[in-house]
């Protein structure tokens, strides 16, 4: 699947909130018009990373898919291990009341077979408890049925990170780079 068929000027770009709320939590509670169109559903482990192009929805270097939360993040030529020294982050929403969790994000990073760690990273998204319980009018066994196949479902973004992040080094934005050049003005002569 290559870029999403979204009219000229626009590109998918969510937030991690929107990944959770607009997109996983629909995928999840199987809300009409839940966005499969957009996203793919794809089993992860028996694709290496640099095998999802084609397969996964392609944004920039980003690719994002569906698939079904397992302990098993093996493939044919490798596995995804969690980052060291990333610690699950909350998703969080912003209303009235204040903070909600509505997510929670891990991270993971891809290694060959034989242990040598790529720059392909994973950020898994999930629901958090709080999302996945129903509503109390439903019986007790159609609500852990409902809980159980919501939590089934996480969304991912999977990307080739470069070297430069390793350091510490960001891109510049467009703003940053406008600010800098501003610097090489006095070397500008400007005629009279």
């Amino acid at each position: 699947m290559a870029s999403a068929n979204l009219p000229p000027g626009f590109r998918f770009c969510p937030s991690d909130q929107e990944l959770v709320l607009h997109f996983l939590h629909r995928k999840a509670a199987r809300l009409p018009g839940h966005p499969d169109v957009i996203i793919p559903d794809l089993d992860l482990y028996p694709y290496d990373p640099w095998q999802l192009e084609g397969k996964a929805l392609s944004e920039g270097k980003q690719l994002y898919f569906y698939s079904r939360r397992t302990q098993n993040k093996i493939t044919s030529n490798g596995y995804w291990k969690p980052m060291a020294g990333r610690v699950e982050e909350p998703v969080l929403t912003s209303d009235h009341h204040g903070n909600k969790i509505v997510g929670m994000k891990s991270y993971f990073l891809f290694h060959t077979a034989d242990g040598i760690k790529t720059n392909w990273v994973m950020e898994e998204y999930r629901q958090s408890e709080s999302c996945t319980s129903s509503s109390s009018t439903k019986s007790s066994k159609t609500r852990d049925r409902q809980k159980q196949d919501r939590s089934k479902w996480v969304i991912c973004r999977v990307y080739e990170r470069n070297f430069d992040e390793e350091d510490g080094g960001a891109e510049l934005s467009c703003l940053d780079e406008v600010f800098l050049s501003l610097d090489d003005l006095d070397e500008i002569s400007l005629p009279n």
